[in-house]
């Protein structure tokens, strides 16, 4: 359990709040409205802060953004992390990576939509460190994919012909088109016969 971080006031005033907890609510609002049309009376109330205080602790606008993207992140490399362990049979995983994709991707989870996506639309091409930051996702989703498939080629469950880096790069492509789509309020069931139908196309 995280403890509340004491943060200092710009006028010297103590205050004492949960970082971690105000970078997850402004997360929040983030993502539910965007970058651009998210005010800072929106952080504040999100956040229950004052003015003084949010400026002091994260600086500005921009930088608890990027406080934010960075803890979206990490949930989902953790994420990741767990689905493509690799002591779990690789296939297995890979099932288990795409199954995830598909329950966020679906009824009220998939309308929200993706911070990441939204995120790489609005700003990936017109901030450089927003930039960094959505490829570097992406570079480690795909790394991830690949030792994933890799393994299962040693096993002998990968299909012939198919390169594990190529079809890494795929499935990326994939899951973030699930994101997209899952805007539209997909049948689960369709997700999820697409998922395994291109994942067959990969695994014997």
């Amino acid at each position: 359990m995280s403890r509340p971080t004491p943060v200092q006031s710009p006028r010297g005033r103590p205050r004492s709040f949960d970082v971690d907890a105000a970078v997850e609510r402004a997360m929040g609002v983030f993502w539910s409205r965007g970058y651009h049309a998210t005010a800072l009376p929106d952080l504040l109330r999100a956040t229950k802060l004052s003015r003084g205080s949010l400026y002091a602790a994260f600086g500005d606008k921009h930088s608890l953004f990027l406080r934010a993207l960075d803890r979206y992140i990490a949930d989902a490399v953790t994420r990741m992390d767990v689905e493509l362990a690799p002591r779990r049979e690789p296939v297995d995983a890979l099932r288990a990576y795409l199954a995830g994709y598909v329950d966020r991707t679906s009824g009220a989870n998939g309308r929200r939509g993706c911070l990441m996506v939204a995120t790489a639309m609005e700003l990936a091409g017109q901030d450089a460190a927003i930039g960094r930051r959505v490829a570097g996702f992406f570079r480690a989703m795909e790394a991830r994919l690949a030792d994933a498939l890799s393994r299962a080629k040693v096993a002998g469950k990968l299909a012939d012909g198919v390169d594990p880096a190529s079809a890494a790069k795929i499935l990326v492509c994939f899951v973030e088109g699930l994101r997209v789509v899952g805007k539209t309020a997909p049948a689960r069931a369709t997700s999820q016969a697409t998922a395994d139908a291109l994942l067959d196309r990969f695994v014997r």
